[in-house]
């Protein structure tokens, strides 16, 4: 360790150290996991921060500022995560206000206020908000991971601006930390207020008379620079730092400084009442550039939002879950592609508001141009919701654009006047096409805000250049159509462009105000403004690219890890919403190393570590060095996994890490010893046979043996429990309605009864059921690493299925787990395990094809409560709905659930090291839906039954079971 290194770790070791005196309460995150995983955000960007700092209590934040002060430490302050610009990214150290000051204080819903600390999700708020009436206006497409802090921070805005503007024009008042520790309330001040405040003889006095010295002094410039735009000049606001009347806003100033000028610790929030009913009319067009050019038009109908998707995302989405849901609303049925689409969204407080805003939508209608395709009202409010979902989730749609390459985030929001936004794309897209850029398009197009992600691959050099060159070009083009480069996302290292949009004059004292606040540049250096303009900002290019380290690892070895690279940051893991399956473990800790993003860069890390100890030299001394604490801390994460398999669809990349982890324990245990349990649990299924054999002895031997259990490091293990009706061979020829009921060692063993009531219901409806004997399926071998013996059981599963698929009769599953199996696990065995039907589909078909008839059963008005599994819910998003329609189908209410994981994830639950977060889950996401539904909860997962058993004291049903039970 050179002299220089060592000097900043004794001074690293003075800050904490002289934290810990001070008081603060919060945890220090000093491994090397931790920083690297918030090293990066959902920027192109990486940057190794010296700690991470988690403060749990308010004053924290005065401790850690005045420390840093004294210390003379660099200091970032970080929300969400989710910035593109690496607004939050430092090498110094990261306070992460996101893990615990997350409480809303209070909700005043006569003053129409919430008082919230700077952790607070979005989401979050407006649920709180909701039963009031209430809710918050910015609505950003990360609102369920972006915290009120961060966008303060960015002043963000999003969906809605036109009509409610950006963060800091619904923000009352702001407690923040200056420079010194001290705290301040940033607050509307009319004129004798300010004087008094001026006369102060604190910091805060003098950064007061500071600024009306520069607004006097400026006035002149700062009318000429600042654009009369929606989307205008955001950060050091020094335009609407003072209105009209003449009341100073401090939190003008502070929106949008990203953490430059001070520390926020409270806001104080005005809410607005909701209206309760909305419409969207869906607006389909052959070309994108017709749809940006048809916008003015479109805003004659006084509209809430006017949001734009170009046709490259609408290709990416028929791969997503989303479709699902939406696809017949946006399947143009003729021959001409769809190239664009606007969404027009009206809202109204009554049916007669928004009937007259409907008449709006169809008057404009009548002047519709020759590139419409079509125009739909859509009036459900679910219907609505997932087209707002799909809005939501073009991010992430883009990183999936190429196979080699995805949508970057560096030039995205520039916003232009909206009279010039189509000459502006025009443009921009001879630049990206000049370039040979592939691309796609959306966004807020009422406001001239477009977003705009080029595809690249940042390991590659020449892609890498691209950032320089392309937003050079596009800073200038937007400047030249009276707009910005930052229109929306901050500004974070491309404030180098600040001199040039502010000119000289007003940088210059936007430097003095930075000096004034942060004297010691230590509050996010080198972003936005310098204490000097002598002092240079950061550059678009010379922050370290992530890319440029992925381009080390060796191919060889990202085999089977390649999703690891492909996480783009978009954070859509960090979601803390109860009732969605991703991330169970992080929604359980707070854990962001315990995140399907977390665990992918601690992958990719790790991977990187591995190439530079074969490279050899330097590097590989300090790989050798920190490779023992990160592959622990890696295994760590892995471990706490559920294997929900949420990620693999949920996040926008599909970043599966339940795949990774069975190749990275595959290799891990290659040199490393393996726990008793995972033998047990992985050749549980060789053992099937010999337990069924004697189930009652087998029961009570895994019952009373608590020593074994111990021993294996499990807290119980469910019962056996066979399937009582008898199993019949399937027929050698063709038979009618004949179906073989494949059984699955899960069910085959522990939960028998499922078996039982789905064959007697099949035969009750008329058909032949002939039963296999259970399959082995191999689940806990992929989930474990066991890799050979996985690729054996699968090659045996798919021999098996081949033969029963020959006898010509439809082949039927009931567990989802093992379903989901045959998209995922089994993908590069054989298709033919895709043979076996779900028998939710199954019934849905022969229902669709007359084969079942109409039964109306009557007295069965009551709702069922359908609890699905995460993995089939995720997997199979429409297989609730099929439910849903079985039941109708007899004439019974079913009505779907959304829950999160239920804990228990196949042994997850049954390992004592994971006890408390299995239960910890139960809590938030089913205990108190199943007391609710009482005696009608129905699951469709054994594990999810399972657990219910466990912590509920009750069996739920499956639904075939509901169903038979109601039918005889």
């Amino acid at each position: 360790m050179g002299p220089r290194r060592e000097l900043k770790n004794n001074k690293l070791q003075r800050f904490l150290k002289a934290l810990e005196e001070s008081f603060f309460c919060g945890d220090v995150g000093r491994s090397h996991a931790v920083r690297t995983v918030y090293a990066t955000d959902n920027s192109v960007y990486e940057r190794l921060p010296k700690a991470v700092l988690f403060p749990r209590e308010l004053n924290d934040l005065n401790i850690i500022t005045r420390v840093a002060s004294e210390m003379q430490v660099a200091i970032a302050a970080r929300g969400g995560g989710t910035g593109t610009n690496g607004q939050s990214l430092t090498d110094g150290v990261i306070v992460d206000c996101a893990r615990y000051l997350t409480k809303i204080e209070e909700i005043d819903p006569i003053a129409q206020t919430a008082t919230v600390q700077p952790g607070v999700i979005l989401d979050d708020l407006n649920r709180a908000a909701a039963p009031y009436g209430l809710f918050f206006a910015p609505a950003v497409s990360t609102a369920s991971r972006a915290t009120l802090g961060g966008m303060a921070a960015t002043d963000a805005s999003g969906k809605g601006s036109r009509i409610f503007g950006r963060t800091s024009d619904h923000v009352v008042s702001m407690d923040v930390t200056l420079s010194d520790g001290s705290d301040w309330t940033a607050e509307p001040l009319h004129p004798e207020a300010y004087k008094a405040v001026c006369a102060r003889e604190d910091l805060a006095g003098g950064l007061h008379r500071m600024l009306g010295e520069i607004l006097t002094a400026e006035e002149q410039e700062i009318e000429r620079v600042f654009p009369i735009m929606n989307r205008g000049l955001t950060g050091y606001n020094l335009k609407e730092l003072r209105d009209d009347n003449g009341v100073f806003h401090l939190s003008k100033l502070l929106c949008g400084s990203e953490g430059t000028l001070a520390l926020t610790k409270r806001l104080k929030l005005r809410l607005l009442r909701k209206k309760p009913l909305q419409a969207l009319m869906v607006v389909s067009y052959d070309d994108a550039m017709a749809a940006l050019s048809d916008v003015t038009r479109l805003l004659e109908a006084d509209p809430l939002a006017v949001e734009f998707i170009d046709d490259k995302i609408l290709n990416l989405a028929q791969d997503d879950p989303v479709w699902a849901d939406i696809g017949a609303v946006l399947s143009h049925p003729g021959d001409v592609k769809v190239g664009g689409l606007n969404f027009i969204e009206v809202q109204a407080d009554s049916e007669a508001g928004l009937a007259a805003a409907i008449v709006k939508l169809e008057s404009v209608s009548r002047k519709r141009p020759a590139s419409v395709l079509d125009e739909l009202i859509v009036r459900d409010a679910r219907v609505i919701a997932q087209l707002w979902s799909l809005r939501e989730k073009c991010v992430g749609l883009l990183g999936r654009m190429d196979v080699t390459r995805q949508g970057t985030p560096f030039v995205e929001d520039a916003a232009v006047p909206p009279q010039n936004l189509t000459a502006f794309v025009k443009d921009f897209r001879d630049i990206l096409d000049g370039h040979g850029l592939a691309y796609g398009m959306f966004g807020h197009a009422d406001v001239g805000c477009v977003h705009v992600r080029p595809a690249l691959d940042m390991r590659r050099p020449g892609d890498a250049a691209m950032i320089r060159k392309v937003s050079d070009a596009v800073a200038r083009l937007a400047q030249s159509h009276g707009g910005l480069i930052w229109g929306e996302h901050g500004k974070g290292v491309r404030g180098e462009f600040v001199p040039m949009v502010f000119g000289p004059r007003l940088y210059h004292a936007l430097c003095h105000i930075k000096r004034a606040f942060d004297p010691q540049n230590l509050l996010n250096p080198g972003k936005i403004a310098s204490i000097s303009p002598a002092v240079a900002l950061k550059k678009v290019n010379e922050i370290p690219f992530r890319g440029a380290r992925d381009a080390e690892i060796d191919p060889a070895k990202l085999s089977g890890f390649e999703l690891s690279v492909k996480c783009n940051g978009n954070g859509q893991c960090f979601n803390r919403k109860l009732d969605e399956a991703m991330c169970p473990s992080y929604k359980a800790t707070g854990d962001r190393t315990k995140s399907p993003k977390g665990r992918a860069v601690l992958i990719r890390e790790w991977l990187r570590l591995r190439s530079d100890i074969d490279a050899g030299g330097e590097a590989a001394d300090q790989a050798r060095a920190l490779m023992p604490a990160l592959e622990a801390d890696l295994h760590t994460s892995l471990s706490d996994c559920l294997a929900c398999k949420a990620c693999a669809t949920q996040c926008p990349v599909n970043v599966d890490i339940p795949a990774m982890r069975s190749q990275f324990w595959d290799s891990y245990y290659q040199s490393k010893r393996r726990p008793l349990r995972h033998y047990l649990v992985a050749y549980l299924e060789s053992l099937g046979p010999l337990m069924r054999l004697s189930p009652g002895l087998t029961n009570m031997m895994m019952q009373h043996s608590k020593a074994v259990l111990k021993t294996f490091g499990l807290v119980d293990l469910p019962k056996i429990l066979l399937p009582e009706s008898r199993r019949k061979p399937a027929p050698r020829g063709r038979t009618d309605k004949a179906v073989i009921l494949v059984e699955d060692t899960f069910l085959g063993t522990f939960d028998g009864s499922v078996i039982d009531a789905c064959q007697t219901l099949l035969e009750g409806l008329g058909y032949q059921v002939w039963r296999t004997a259970p399959i082995a399926n191999g689940k806990a071998q992929h989930a474990l690493g066991f890799g050979r013996a996985f690729a054996q059981a699968a090659q045996k599963r798919a021999a098996e299925i081949r033969r029963l698929a020959e006898k010509g009769h439809p082949l039927i599953g009931i567990e989802p787990v093992v379903q989901a199996m045959n998209d995922s696990e089994y993908g590069g065995h054989d298709s033919v395990l895709s043979a076996v039907q779900s028998i939710d589909r199954f019934l849905e078909d022969e229902i669709a094809g007359g084969r079942i008839a109409k039964i109306k059963v009557a007295g069965n008005e009551s709702v069922w409560r359908l609890f699905s599994h995460c993995t089939e819910k995720t997997s199979d998003p429409l297989s609730p709905q099929r439910w849903k329609t079985i039941f109708a189908h007899f004439g019974l209410n079913l009505e779907p659930l959304a829950t999160g994981c239920c804990g228990m994830a196949g042994m997850f639950g049954h390992e004592r090291e994971h006890a408390a977060i299995s239960e910890k889950l139960y809590d938030l996401s089913w205990r108190g839906p199943i007391a609710e539904a009482g005696g009608r909860a129905l699951a469709t997962g054994f594990s999810c039954r399972c657990q219910v058993e466990r912590f509920s004291g009750k069996r739920v049903l499956h639904p075939v079971e509901a169903l038979l039970q109601t039918l005889r």
